[in-house]
């Protein structure tokens, strides 16, 4: 049965997303994202699996941790979709993923394969969380978001949401640098795709990101001008060269671009 079942669950409001032969149930304990996986992982689950995980963490919980004790893995490499999913979420939004099984085959076989390197790998759902919370040392973030319709006035009041964001945040240095970005980020959405984009923004110790979600699968790359070629600087291009890092991410429905501006970008 392809879907979505909702219920009350002890730690939080349960989704189950039952599409077999996996299912991926998601709850919350505080600020964690607990999400629990049961079924086989091969190559026709493992995009499922990774898009999950990724999409958990783009909703900027405190970690999000996997159970995995009742997962099936024919093949041992596909424990990297764990890895993966965390590589893509490592720089930005920069959220933790854990894993969690509670026996010791299971634990065997992901350290094998490396998995622990890239991802905790615990015994028991208390001492994941444990392991999230012991983590003090993590610098307050600040966020804000807004929808925005498919239309290039869009541009403009993107600009002017970000600028009224960090303005109420005291980051008035950031101003500048960030709306050329923003512009360059929605203005992408508008000219290749026909959705309408969701900005969010974040403040995290002396960085900005921006992030701008659309439901095209098509990643984004940078478009030469066909007459002039790759002299006009492209609007990923110019992110490119003006923020600490920037990326796509895959999500369950398309992408979400983003990029790191620190304070050696601001003009």
């Amino acid at each position: 049965m392809n879907g979505w079942r909702r219920w009350a669950g002890k730690w939080g409001t349960s989704v189950t997303r039952s599409r077999s032969p996996i299912t991926i149930s998601v709850t919350s304990r505080g600020e964690i994202t607990l999400l629990t996986v049961d079924g086989v992982l091969d190559s026709t689950t493992y995009r499922e699996v990774r898009d999950t995980v990724i999409k958990a963490a783009l909703s900027e919980p405190r970690a999000v941790v996997v159970n995995v004790s009742r997962l099936v893995v024919p093949t041992e490499t596909a424990w990297s979709v764990f890895t993966s999913a965390r590589w893509h979420v490592c720089v930005w939004p920069d959220v933790p993923v854990l894993l969690v099984c509670d026996h010791q085959q299971g634990r065997a076989s992901l350290w094998r394969n490396g998995i622990q390197r890239y991802v905790p790998v615990c015994s028991t759902l208390d001492e994941a969380c444990a392991t999230v919370l012991a983590d003090r040392m993590s610098p307050l973030r600040r966020r804000a978001r807004a929808h925005l319709p498919a239309v290039h006035s869009s541009v403009r009041r993107s600009r002017e949401l970000v600028t009224d964001w960090l303005l109420n945040w005291s980051l008035t240095k950031y101003i500048p640098v960030t709306c050329v970005v923003t512009d360059a980020l929605v203005e992408n959405v508008l000219e290749h795709t026909l959705s309408a984009p969701k900005i969010m923004l974040e403040n995290r110790g002396d960085t900005v990101s921006i992030a701008v979600e659309d439901e095209s699968p098509a990643p984004a790359v940078r478009h030469e001008d066909p007459y002039r070629g790759g002299g006009r600087l492209s609007g990923l291009a110019l992110v490119a060269s003006i923020a600490r890092s920037w990326g796509c991410t895959p999500t369950t429905t398309g992408k979400t671009v983003w990029a790191l501006i620190g304070p050696e970008s601001c003009f």
